[in-house]
């Protein structure tokens, strides 16, 4: 790949504030004590390299992810990056929406993550209080000083347009869903309609749950650029405006190859050549959930 630096990707939330385009996803981290180190290690390589915006959630690794995550955090403050560097990003379980249920969840996490605010807070994925209660919920964790930033994740349109409609629920700062080279359904509807809203959308699980690292449709164009498929993969979505990329990486290796991704300089030809193989929706289509 062309080793020439270039300016790292971002995008902007509602409140103007601007934040790296391209952040680390910790979901099946903290699962199992045998991997406990490697993944710990791998956090702090990643905070080393440059990554600065952190995505975790209360339901990985019951809780084991924040806390791998909150160790990761303190050591890299103690070595000096400033926590206003940082953007750590964690998601309440639907079990935990209701107004204070969603109280005693965000303090759970924050004591995990050692931190005394998150950054942004989501709504992992709707369940059965209502949206505006939620709302209600983010509010007075705003007021306490605990959050800075919410929003939700896995809304299609229709919930996320209900989710405007309530009192308050125009200050969501964003939606995290899946969307990937081979999964374009929000292209159709929903980034249009988050895009008009200045709301960037956070795209989780990238590389297609591993399907895309090394597809055979995406080697030419890795070849052409000296990339490897995955990099390719990663390299269109960041060139997606308004849309932040959360992949996960176990290994150092993998790191520093997501990391590159940003450098990665896609040419009118190659985008023709991947819409031929993962072409886009040509109409509405279920919103993809993993």
């Amino acid at each position: 790949m062309d080793a020439v630096a270039l300016t790292v990707p971002e995008v902007s939330f509602p409140n103007g504030e601007p934040r790296p385009a391209l952040g680390l996803g910790t979901w099946r981290f903290g699962e199992a004590a045998d991997r406990r180190a490697a993944e710990l290690d791998s956090l702090r390589q990643a905070l080393e390299m440059g990554w600065r915006v952190i995505d975790t959630a209360e339901m990985y690794g019951d809780g084991g992810a924040e806390s791998l995550t909150g160790e990761a955090l303190a050591a890299a403050q103690r070595a000096g990056v400033p926590r206003g560097e940082l953007f750590v990003v964690s998601k309440a379980l639907p079990q935990h929406a209701g107004a204070r249920a969603l109280q005693a969840a965000c303090e759970a996490s924050l004591r995990r993550l050692q931190l005394d605010q998150l950054d942004l807070y989501l709504l992992h994925w709707r369940g059965d209080v209502p949206v505006g209660e939620t709302v209600r919920g983010f509010e007075q964790l705003q007021r306490r000083g605990l959050i800075r930033l919410w929003g939700v994740s896995n809304f299609d349109l229709d919930d996320m347009r209900e989710l405007s409609a309530v009192p308050g629920g125009r200050a969501c700062a964003t939606n995290q869903v899946y969307y990937s080279l081979s999964q374009r359904g929000v292209e159709h509807d929903l980034l249009p309609w988050q895009r008009v809203q200045q709301m960037p959308l956070m795209a989780y699980s990238p590389f297609d749950q591993g399907e895309l690292v090394d597809h055979p449709r995406l080697r030419p164009v890795a070849e052409r650029h000296r990339a490897t498929p995955a990099q390719v993969a990663l390299a269109w979505l960041l060139r997606q405006p308004g849309v932040m990329a959360i992949p996960k990486a176990g290994n150092a290796l993998h790191l520093r190859h997501n990391w590159a991704a940003q450098r990665l300089k896609l040419t009118a030809e190659d985008l023709v050549e991947l819409d031929r193989h993962f072409a886009p929706p040509r109409g509405r289509q279920p919103l993809a959930v993993r």
